[in-house]
């Protein structure tokens, strides 16, 4: 994080902390590097003096903070001390070393899968602790994110809370990315925990795009096409794409929990990092499997091949099934019993025929008819001769 000199108008002490350097400034106030007595590096909040009057801001921050104070997990940076009464209300944090994931990608360019997945993961899970408080951040984007040697830390809790449903009147384009809000917070509508998935999944594709999922332009036109438009996520890897997208849905009801999303990018995580392809849905893997078996084998084919080869004249050609034939055989499976089988015409050592025994009595009757006649002429030309 970059880090810059105190200015003369900044203060050098506040509550029980000695400031030493400028972390940034938004449009809440300015946020400085401190320390208490034992050493211990915090980052300290100063707030506007023009929001410091406002009696309703000061009621929401309060009970924002006391909810931060709540959560638990190591995804965030924790809560280290506040004053809700002071002059210019301020709060501390813990001080998490390391670049934002903004200034990490702007460097570096996309990240690969496997570290969006593993750095989403983290995140969910962080949201998980965060939702669980009953408390929602509202401005999560990828300059909000540290990357720390412990793993990415999710920061700025205190101006999200503190703007409520007046993020926009109040701070404009300084707080945050239009492109990171939820279609939900440009309507004026509730926010819930729905929300943040949105901002994560848009930064999850900033992460792996180097760029916004609904592009650039001014505020008004970032904010319409979060609202109307389909994000564009050409450059997120295929492994992550689903995921991200059902994260960018209008509809709050349709994005996956924090819980699932973490689950799913846990998977994704590990099978990238180990270099496997991508898991098929049951139903595309129930389908391939089928296919398998149903494909010939090698030692078919070669048999199949060879027979053909080796047949002669139009018999080692198979025959053209008869008409009827095929709906006889396919009743006959689909009752569960075989087709029937006609017995086959037997041959002879001599490689003929047998003749077939009907005929063969019908021709003895006619030798016989004959013969009788033949004889009986005989008779009857002999007996006029005597």
């Amino acid at each position: 994080m970059a880090m810059m000199r105190l200015r003369r108008e900044d203060p050098r002490i506040v509550g029980s902390f000695r400031l030493h350097r400028r972390l940034g400034a938004g449009g809440m106030g300015v946020v400085y590097l401190g320390s208490d007595r034992r050493g211990q590096r915090v980052a300290l909040k100063v707030i506007r003096p023009d929001l410091a009057e406002d009696q309703e801001f000061r009621s929401r921050f309060a009970r924002e903070v006391s909810a931060a104070r709540r959560i638990r997990g190591g995804c965030t940076a924790r809560l280290v001390a506040a004053d809700l009464d002071a002059d210019r209300p301020w709060f501390a944090t813990q001080y998490v070393p390391g670049p934002s994931l903004h200034d990490r990608v702007a460097e570096e360019g996309p990240l690969r899968a496997a570290d969006v997945a593993s750095i989403g993961a983290a995140l969910s899970e962080g949201l998980v602790a965060v939702h669980e408080a009953g408390v929602v951040h509202r401005d999560l984007k990828p300059s909000n994110i540290l990357l720390s040697p412990k793993g990415p830390r999710i920061i700025d809790f205190g101006i999200a809370w503190a703007t409520g449903a007046s993020t926009l009147t109040h701070v404009g384009t300084a707080v945050g990315s239009p492109g990171f809000l939820a279609p939900e917070q440009v309507r004026g509508a509730a926010v819930t925990p729905a929300t943040d998935v949105f901002s994560l999944g848009a930064t999850l594709a900033y992460a792996a795009m180097a760029d916004s999922p609904f592009g650039h332009g001014s505020s008004e036109v970032m904010l319409y096409r979060v609202v109307h438009e389909e994000p564009q996520l050409h450059g997120v890897p295929d492994a992550l794409a689903p995921l991200v997208r059902a994260c960018l849905a209008k509809d709050p009801e349709e994005r996956p929990s924090t819980l699932q999303l973490s689950m799913r990018l846990k998977e994704i995580a590990a099978r990238e990092a180990q270099g496997l392809p991508a898991a098929r849905p049951p139903a595309q893997r129930e389908r391939t499997e089928q296919a398998a078996e149903n494909r010939p084998t090698e030692r078919y084919t070669e048999r199949t091949t060879q027979g053909r080869t080796q047949g002669q004249g139009p018999a080692s050609r198979p025959s053209a099934p008869r008409t009827g034939g095929g709906s006889r055989a396919a009743q006959s499976r689909t009752n569960g019993r075989p087709a029937p089988s006609r017995p086959g015409v037997r041959s002879t050592s001599t490689g003929r025929r047998p003749a077939n025994p009907r005929l063969l009595r019908q021709r003895l009757f006619v030798f016989v008819v004959v013969t009788l006649v033949v004889a009986l002429g005989i008779a009857a030309a002999q007996a006029l001769q005597g």
